[in-house]
């Protein structure tokens, strides 16, 4: 990379100072000798050249110096002034010198960008590591990347799974709801019906003679924990006993007790009875 921004500054100086050598022989050779002109067209392309590098060598050592690049800039002015002079007072060819006037300042500017590519140039083991961080960088994108694509793959997967199998419990218990509600339509039609009522009528008559049973759907709930009975059977209440207790634990609060609640009362407090005579009786009470 040194010798790409050296050699067109080194070529454009070069080709600089011959035109500026010869057109100072040409344009003053006609008003004094050609020895004279020659040395005047050297020194200045002698003062451009010492100029330039000594400017390089500051620049080299790292103290560049503004006065030396003034001096500089001064002989490049001078050598394209020269240049331009010359094509304004030729009779032929005007347009052609004044295209190459700028040569001078042109190889000025080239090593100014030589200039500033050797203080930001870095050595190949540092282009070495900014090529591994700019490469580690690109390699853990790209996993990054990667990753971030298997986990969406995975989590729309997950997420297809769960809906299907919510799906799918849906419509278990759509199936469910229906066939229990069936069944407590034909609960209720069961109880409804006259024919039904007669048969258990029927049936309990003989039981609890004077009681007319009323048949309850089940409800569906959270359930009560019946206490276990009493290794002793304790002695069968009469049917006035039970009247009064159903009574007293129906009354025990206030509004009276449904009769689920009088019940597990009734059993919590270590009474027995049937639940055919215990519901006669709380039919009798609440009569």
């Amino acid at each position: 990379m040194n010798a790409k921004t050296a050699l067109p500054a080194v070529a454009m100086t070069a080709v600089s100072m011959v035109l500026t050598l010869a057109v100072v022989v040409m344009w003053l050779g006609t008003a004094m000798p050609w020895p004279v002109a020659l040395v005047v067209g050297l020194g200045i392309d002698g003062g451009w050249l010492a100029t330039l590098a000594y400017e390089r060598r500051l620049a080299a050592q790292g103290d560049p110096s503004t006065g030396v690049t003034a001096v500089g800039w001064s002989f490049g002015l001078v050598a394209s002034g020269v240049l331009v002079a010359h094509a304004l007072t030729a009779e032929e060819s005007a347009g052609a010198w004044l295209a190459v006037a700028w040569l001078p300042l042109a190889a000025k500017a080239l090593w100014l960008v030589h200039g500033l590519w050797e203080r930001t140039a870095l050595t190949p083991g540092a282009l070495g590591a900014i090529r591994g961080i700019q490469q580690e960088a690109r390699d853990e994108a790209a996993v990054a990347r990667a990753r971030l694509r298997a986990e969406a793959a995975t989590e729309e997967t997950r997420l297809t799974a769960v809906t299907q199998a919510g799906a799918r419990v849906a419509h278990v218990q759509a199936k469910t709801a229906q066939t229990l509600s069936r069944a407590w339509s034909t609960l209720e039609t069961a109880r409804d019906g006259e024919d039904t009522g007669r048969a258990l009528t029927s049936v309990t008559s003989r039981v609890t003679p004077g009681v007319t049973p009323a048949w309850e759907l089940p409800v569906w709930g959270p359930t009560e924990p019946v206490p276990a009975l009493a290794l002793e059977a304790a002695p069968a209440l009469t049917d006035g006993e039970l009247d009064r207790l159903v009574d007293e634990i129906r009354h025990s609060e206030t509004p009276a007790l449904s009769y689920r609640e009088m019940a597990t009362r009734f059993r919590a407090a270590g009474h027995s009875a049937s639940e055919v005579r215990l519901r006669a009786a709380w039919k009798r009470m609440v009569a």
